[in-house]
């Protein structure tokens, strides 16, 4: 076999298409979908995204550098640094501020850094989280950072409050970390500006998927040497990407575009918390801003049950445990559906024409929290 016989079939092992005769009818199909599930991307975007720099963000990427320099000044904040997730921003945090063990992270038991981030503050950085409660006596790890979330659980924690933790932080040498994954929200609500919402910290992550739905993308704001030390980081933990400008023009279109919608959310949050009250169904969290937790079992449904049933529906809804998000492409209809899917396996249950588990039955089966908060 000769050498260029050889190299196609290299050619023809290695190729590979990833996009299917069907795509473009699936993606108008997700589009639809969107307003029942997860938010997307939308065409817009992306084709702003096209038009985005091609430099090499390891170096310099031009839309790129654009973006953090505007996200540092609307934080009013030295600079930025855009990463891959909000989990590696947060991350790349703990490990920047703390030097050398031992040391503890304070936070809130509920938080994303304390529950979602795969242990990663004693992976990274050999730090031991204490959830809610700070000690520096005894045979603890002195407190270095204290690290905050807001929202958390959608809840918008009061600007008064952070700003006495952040001065007597400050007061004891105790840094101050925001995980702001939905800051946009408070922002939003309280018609709060970001620099002031990100004044009381020394550090703050801030995510432009989730709420603003951007492909992906962090930012990860602070003080330039902290940023310089965040960089050397995030190329050890292997988060240095090149042509990221097409993620900063996404990114940028959904600052643009997306954020003005967030308070159209937060009503829909609420007309499907009113809604769910109105059914008689226990709300463990309020809507304050895009989410909520409630219960069902008040009106004889648990979880599992409403999950499998919304799956059914001739346009599915997606939903899963407790908590209910709602974001930039759902619905009145969608909400609406929901709440009229509710009210008829309240109805069924009522009068026994399910044969369906109870709350207490498929839910714990399948592994769902008892209804608290």
């Amino acid at each position: 076999m000769s050498a260029d016989s050889t190299f196609e079939s290299i050619i023809n092992q290695v190729k590979v298409d990833v996009v299917s005769p069907t795509h473009d009818l699936d993606n108008a199909r997700q589009l639809e979908m969107a307003s029942r599930c997860f938010a997307i991307p939308t065409k817009e975007m992306y084709e702003y995204a096209t038009k985005a720099s091609l430099g090499d963000a390891v170096f310099h990427d031009p839309s790129t550098q654009a973006l953090e320099t505007h996200i540092a000044q609307l934080t009013g904040k030295e600079a930025a640094l855009l990463v891959a997730s909000g989990t590696m921003s947060n991350q790349l945090a703990i490990r920047t501020h703390l030097r050398q063990p031992p040391f503890s992270v304070i936070c809130d038991g509920r938080s994303h850094i304390n529950k979602y981030e795969s242990g990663g503050a004693a992976l990274h950085t050999g730090a031991h989280l204490i959830p809610l409660v700070p000690s520096n006596g005894g045979q603890s790890a002195p407190t270095r950072l204290i690290c905050l979330e807001n929202t958390l659980d959608g809840l918008i924690l009061p600007q008064s409050d952070i700003v006495h933790i952040s001065q007597f932080a400050h007061e004891n040498d105790i840094l101050m970390h925001l995980d702001g994954a939905r800051l946009w929200h408070v922002a939003a609500t309280t018609n709060t500006p970001m620099s002031v919402l990100c004044a009381p910290f020394d550090s703050v992550s801030l995510c432009f998927s989730k709420g603003l739905g951007a492909p992906m993308g962090t930012c990860l704001v602070g003080s330039k040497a902290f940023i310089q030390k965040a960089k050397w980081f995030r190329k050890a933990f292997g988060g240095g990407m090149r042509q990221t400008g097409i993620i900063a023009a996404a990114i940028a279109y959904a600052l643009t575009y997306n954020f003005p919608q967030l308070p159209r959310v937060h009503a829909l949050a609420k007309r499907l918390e009113q809604g769910l009250r109105n059914l008689g169904v226990r709300i463990l969290s309020p809507a304050e801003t895009c989410m909520l937790y409630y219960d069902p079992s008040p009106i004889g449904i648990g979880y599992q049950e409403v999950q499998d049933s919304a799956a059914a529906l001739p346009r599915p809804i997606v939903v899963m445990g407790p908590r209910l998000v709602v974001h930039i492409q759902m619905t009145t209809e969608a909400i609406d559906e929901f709440l009229a899917l509710l009210e008829s396996l309240k109805e069924m249950r009522k009068y026994g024409l399910t044969d369906l588990p109870g709350p207490s039955g498929a839910d714990a089966e399948r592994g769902y929290p008892a209804a608290q908060f």
